[in-house]
């Protein structure tokens, strides 16, 4: 059984992105969410206690999250969940961890704007461009594909 999980909160350690020797990328941050709840009483927003998280994403969205999140900013992060105890010679404990299905910034609390990335398409022909094997395109053959314009949207065209 895989339990998921969905957690708003703010990046609190700038991403670390590394590829492996096996060309896997990968990147994780720390994750702090806190948990507000308005007490009547007070009539005032009052601080809970802080989880603490750490958020991995890999090949494709690991490439993204590098390139567009930033410690201090507020995200969405939707995964899979794994708790791991941990020691050292001082110390132990325990680590929440979150491998990434998606993460997006928290629009309750700013703009995004966001660019959408195409893979180059691979041709076929009898010489074997694009048979298994073939050289594939890469990140930097990725481009930009047009957002539609606001008479667009009103129309209801589709993307």
């Amino acid at each position: 059984m895989t339990d998921t999980i969905t957690v708003t909160g703010l990046v609190a350690t700038e991403p670390r992105h590394i590829t492996t020797q096996n060309g896997l990328t990968i990147t994780s941050f720390r994750l702090a969410s806190n948990q507000r709840r308005f007490d009547r009483s007070q009539n005032a927003w009052i601080d809970g206690d802080t989880n603490w998280y750490t958020v991995t994403a890999f090949r494709q969205l690991g490439m993204h999250v590098a390139s567009s999140v930033r410690k201090g900013e507020r995200v969405v992060v939707a995964g899979r969940v794994r708790q791991r105890d941990w020691q050292s010679d001082t110390n132990k404990g325990t680590t929440i961890e979150i491998d990434a299905d998606t993460v997006g910034h928290d629009l309750t609390f700013g703009r995004s704007t966001f660019t959408r990335t195409v893979k180059a398409a691979s041709t076929t022909s009898a010489e074997g461009e694009g048979a298994p094997g073939a050289e594939q395109p890469t990140g930097a053959e990725t481009q930009s594909a047009p957002e539609p314009v606001a008479a667009e949207v009103e129309a209801g065209a589709p993307f």
